[in-house]
């Protein structure tokens, strides 16, 4: 299909974007990579009357790996994966990045724009909340900071004003042992339900876990419960039930050409059980 006709405009600098938001207001829309934004356009589901491409917009791709890591939202999908040090620092951002869609997706695909718009179906979301990330944004009034577990308030509606643009995404080193877990139909679809797993082990014992899941409601699911039931425990088969019992209750799934609510809850708990032996074994 063809979207509905619109100006296109491509600023070289943040005060440039800034002022197309300001000027044409709820008409204008900014686009990273366009992997989420262009086909909502196409469908029609999405009228963007100013369409702000952020390709030449200095300053907002990069990653920079210490105590904080720093990417900035113009950085790919295939730039995480490519690069050694994150991949050393917190390996389940390649993890979670190569199960993307495919490479051509990759390649053009941003993580400004995955943890943006606000798709429940995207998978850095609830990766950014395992990972208990912040986002930057920038608006006329300046900068603030987000975190991640905030963020999302339904499905593409999110904390971020709409002349505000996020620059870029902020974590701390994570410790322990990881996962990310995905089932899917076939390759470049959306998760039928992902995991997103760390594990930090002293002994036998879990002494923290953060536990987050994709595409299950209308936002990415941050479960304090499911981590809750690992904490103090050898991370046995009654611990991971009860953290899988624990997500079960914080999720809402709707039917959909992935499956009914049965089949997707199932699919949650296989994937959710699998994640979390996996990120023990790695802690």
């Amino acid at each position: 299909m063809i979207p509905a006709a619109f100006e296109y405009h491509r600023p070289s600098d943040m005060s440039g974007v800034l002022a197309i938001l300001q000027e044409h207001g709820d008409d204008a829309r900014v686009m990273a990579g366009g992997h989420s934004l262009i086909p909502m356009m196409k469908l029609r589901m999405a009228e963007v009357p100013h369409l702000i491409d952020l390709q030449d917009v200095g300053g907002l791709s990069g990653i920079m790996v210490g105590d904080t890591i720093t990417i900035g939202a113009m950085t790919t999908q295939a730039d995480i994966i490519d690069n050694d040090a994150l991949a050393a620092a917190a390996p389940i951002m390649r993890e979670a990045a190569l199960q993307i869609a495919d490479p051509q997706v990759r390649y053009m695909g941003t993580v400004g724009g995955n943890v943006a718009n606000g798709d429940p179906g995207n998978d850095m979301p609830g990766l950014m909340q395992c990972l208990d990330a912040s986002f930057t944004v920038v608006g006329p009034d300046g900068e603030r900071s987000i975190p991640a577990r905030d963020f999302y308030e339904a499905a593409y509606m999110t904390a971020r004003e709409d002349d505000e643009v996020l620059t870029a995404v902020s974590f701390a080193k994570p410790a322990g042992g990881y996962a990310y877990e995905k089932q899917k139909r076939k390759i470049g679809d959306y998760a039928t339900a992902a995991a997103a797993v760390q594990i930090v082990k002293d002994g036998g014992t879990c002494v923290s876990a953060a536990i987050a899941m994709t595409n299950l409601s209308d936002t990415p699911v941050y479960s304090q419960a499911a981590s809750a039931a690992l904490v103090g425990t050898s991370v046995d088969e009654a611990a991971v039930k009860a953290a899988v019992a624990a997500m079960l209750g914080d999720i809402d799934p709707v039917e959909d050409n992935r499956g009914p609510v049965a089949f997707k809850r199932h699919v949650a708990g296989v994937i959710l059980a699998r994640a979390i032996e996996r990120a023990w074994s790695r802690a």
